[in-house]
């Protein structure tokens, strides 16, 4: 389920894009003074790069991807921008694949956004750090929800060359659970009844999180279409948490059975 190291989407973006799109690049718009993988930017990075794909804090922004499995990326760049305060945000259910295979436009043409001003501002009721994660293991505040793959979860396989594992407490439920077979986001129904399946409470507060920040979003993207618009991400996710938490709060199965 994770996309193969050998992906170009900049080059993929250059050979065919949606007409008039511009290329978000999450590898530029990040913390890059981060030990961690795509930590989110400082505000002034973050209103510099959008403004300069032409993006205002009037404009409604529309985010997709290419990859196979319908939508990868495109949930991370959508928090991002509602992370900075920015509302008229949408993902294109189904992605870029679904885009192609129903015959809409595609083009090579680059388009040249003119720049704009965009103002960002941190709403960090959206963002969890490492602090207020570790507080959360014994205060319970909020659910925690892991996007990632049930063995990388137990700690029953290594997760990009980590050992891997989870957070005390959190619940898992990979990211893909939430789109049906062609790509596409699952029924608002069928969304509630797999928080429900696993006694998540999507009234009480939530926060995701998953290897690098990515995949969690699509729980944040799943939990807003059943109207909950609050749900927090853990930015450093895994990556973070297996370096700096101590070792009895790092669950892991293959700890046990040695």
């Amino acid at each position: 389920w994770y996309p193969p190291k050998e992906r170009n989407a900049r080059q993929e973006f250059k050979e065919r894009h949606i007409p008039g799109a511009s290329f978000f690049d999450i590898e530029e718009c990040r913390d890059k003074s981060s030990p961690y993988d795509f930590m989110l930017p400082s505000e002034s990075h973050f209103a510099d790069y959008v403004g300069g794909l032409g993006v205002s804090n009037d404009t409604h922004v529309v985010v997709y991807d290419g990859d196979e499995v319908g939508t990868f990326y495109a949930p991370r760049a959508w928090w991002m921008f509602r992370a900075f305060g920015h509302k008229e945000v949408s993902v294109l259910n189904g992605g870029f694949k679904n885009w192609m295979k129903e015959g809409h436009p595609v083009t090579a043409e680059v388009t040249q956004p003119t720049p704009a001003v965009f103002k960002a501002r941190l709403n960090k009721a959206l963002v969890k750090t490492f602090e207020e994660m570790v507080e959360n293991v014994s205060s319970l505040k909020f659910q925690v929800v892991d996007s990632r793959p049930e063995g990388r979860f137990r700690g029953t396989e290594l997760d990009q060359g980590l050992e891997s594992g989870h957070i005390p407490g959190a619940v898992n439920i990979p990211f893909h659970s939430f789109l049906s077979q062609t790509g596409h986001e699952k029924s608002i129904e069928e969304i509630q009844e797999i928080f429900r399946e696993k006694k998540v409470d999507l009234s009480k507060p939530l926060t995701a999180t998953c290897r690098k920040g990515v995949t969690a979003c699509q729980i944040a993207l799943a939990a807003f279409l059943c109207g909950k618009r609050d749900v927090a991400v853990y930015d450093g996710s895994w990556s973070e948490w297996f370096h700096r938490a101590p070792p009895h709060y790092k669950v892991s199965e293959s700890k046990r059975s040695k």
